[in-house]
């Protein structure tokens, strides 16, 4: 028995082979105006819509498919109530819908597209078809992916089933509701709703093994951010290497000059900057020789070869960066298991959402994308820093707000020597960042990323040395802080920035 195939598509793509197969499957072709002619070009027998409709398109095309004819052949019923009714009015029942949509996407994509050629590229028609054959899919195989051409076609050839066509129903439905998210956004802004994700792939497991998890990629988010980087090599990423790499990278990117992070279970345990991006990579292992094992390495420049040979020896899970140089990656393609990113050009955009997930809703924020500025700092000490010491500042403070609070960092020439993160008591973090930096914290800088609530944690760092302290400055005991440093000969700058991360 003889069944219909309504073909209308922007991507003509695979879609000759397509055509002859449904063919040869005993499907007639029903295709609209721009997939018509391209048959007729290519010699596939196919009929117009408008022979159907009785009806020609109109307005430049934005009205082609939008008849009774075809979405009654679409959403007509296996019953004898709805046979009946499309017998009346001459109506063919429509058994397999393929449609892609126009490029809106890759419209606006385009630099400096105008709003009348974006909506232009609104497709109206396609979306109804998809909608509508999604809807009966009981009955009618919807396509939506031209990727999946030759599977539905073997399909089809064995008697597709009532899950497959469900499934390809719930595939339409993403499409359409990618396709209106990518609409809404580009009309609103994105100021009005949240951003929309579509699945992208299950992951092994969770933090845990016994834990199942998933990646969701942002719909419409084309810019350089980790789930549109490039793999180029090692094992499939797991979600504590998705959650760390993505927090490694925006380290080194709120520094200008060439920086490298090495990250252990979102946090920072050595992040150093240098002339040359080799030179900045050894000073942030150098800064904690003992937690880089198994972590994660983030630059801001391209992997070079002199990188890779000081990676190489290294047990590292993931290195995430602009680029690889051919050099560095013949180097690191020989460690099967390391896992190397290129994320292309990034930036930490100020506009850009944070979310956290608790019971029953979602908290969002806009990122912390805040550094802070030498114009902005307030000398508080009698003691005022050196022109390194406001350097090492800064910097210190750039680190620290991305250590997990209560955090603490001690710097000395652009590079941590010691990180004490993720405490219940400030003055905790602060030993813990004079241990871990031993002998380096005398003469060093530190940062805090909030104020000192008692005179303890200065008294701890001058104690070790510390030449310099950079806080928000606010509690009600800034005077004792500031008493305990101008004792020890210690300078204090208030920068009135908090920089807590949870």
């Amino acid at each position: 028995m003889k069944k219909t195939a309504l073909i209308s598509v922007s991507d003509k793509s695979g879609i000759l082979e397509f055509a002859r197969g449904l063919q040869k499957l005993n499907f007639t072709i029903l295709s609209t105006g721009g997939t018509f002619s391209y048959f007729q070009k290519n010699k596939i027998e196919a009929q117009r819509v408008e022979d159907l409709t009785g009806f020609s398109e109109i307005l430049d095309g934005r009205v082609k498919t939008l008849h009774p004819k075809i979405f009654g052949g679409i959403l007509a019923r296996n019953s004898k109530k709805d046979a009946a009714e499309l017998k009346k009015f001459n109506i063919p029942k429509i058994n397999l819908v393929c449609v892609n949509l126009y490029p809106f996407a890759e419209t606006i994509s385009k630099e400096n597209v105008s709003e009348a050629e974006a909506i232009e590229n609104i497709d109206i028609g396609g979306v109804s078809l998809l909608r509508a054959a999604a809807k009966n899919f009981e009955r009618v195989v919807v396509v939506s992916q031209l990727e999946k051409y030759s599977e539905i076609l073997a399909s089809l050839k064995n008697g597709i089933s009532k899950n497959e066509r469900r499934v390809l129903a719930a595939t339409a439905f993403a499409a359409t509701q990618k396709y209106d998210c990518l609409i809404s956004n580009f009309l609103g802004g994105k100021n009005f709703e949240l951003p929309q994700f579509e699945f992208q792939k299950k992951l092994r497991y969770g933090e845990n093994p016994h834990q199942e998890a998933f990646l969701f990629h942002e719909i419409g988010n084309q810019k350089n951010c980790l789930t549109n980087a490039k793999v180029l090599g090692g094992k499939e990423l797991s979600f504590n290497n998705l959650m760390d790499a993505d927090f490694a990278i925006r380290i080194p990117f709120d520094f200008v000059q060439p920086t490298a992070a090495i990250i252990k279970h979102a946090n920072p345990c050595g992040v150093a900057s240098g002339s040359r991006i080799e030179d900045a990579l050894q000073a942030a292992l150098d800064a904690d020789k003992k937690s880089p094992f198994g972590g994660i390495i983030a630059l801001n420049r391209e992997v070079n070869k002199s990188c890779a040979e000081i990676i190489s020896p290294l047990f590292m899970e993931v290195v995430i960066a602009p680029r690889f140089g051919k050099d560095a990656l013949d180097i690191l393609a020989k460690k099967k298991n390391l896992r190397l990113l290129a994320i292309g050009d990034f930036q930490n955009e100020t506009d850009e959402l944070d979310f956290k997930k608790i019971g029953g809703g979602v908290l969002v924020q806009k990122r912390d994308t805040r550094v802070v500025q030498e114009n902005e700092l307030k000398v508080v000490s009698k003691k005022p820093p050196t022109k390194q010491q406001l350097e090492d500042l800064i910097f210190a403070a750039t680190v620290c707000k991305h250590a997990k609070s209560n955090a603490i960092v001690l710097v000395k020439n652009s590079a941590t020597v010691g990180i004490g993160a993720g405490q219940t008591a400030r003055v905790d973090a602060v030993e813990i960042a004079v241990a871990k930096a031993g002998t380096r914290a005398s003469g060093s800088v530190l940062a805090s990323d909030a104020f000192f609530p008692f005179p303890d944690g200065v008294e701890a760092a001058a104690r070790a040395g510390v030449a310099a302290i950079i806080q928000p400055g606010g509690s009600i005991r800034d005077a004792e802080s500031i008493r305990v440093a101008d004792a020890a000969n210690v300078a204090m700058v208030f920068s009135g920035v908090r920089g807590f991360k949870h």
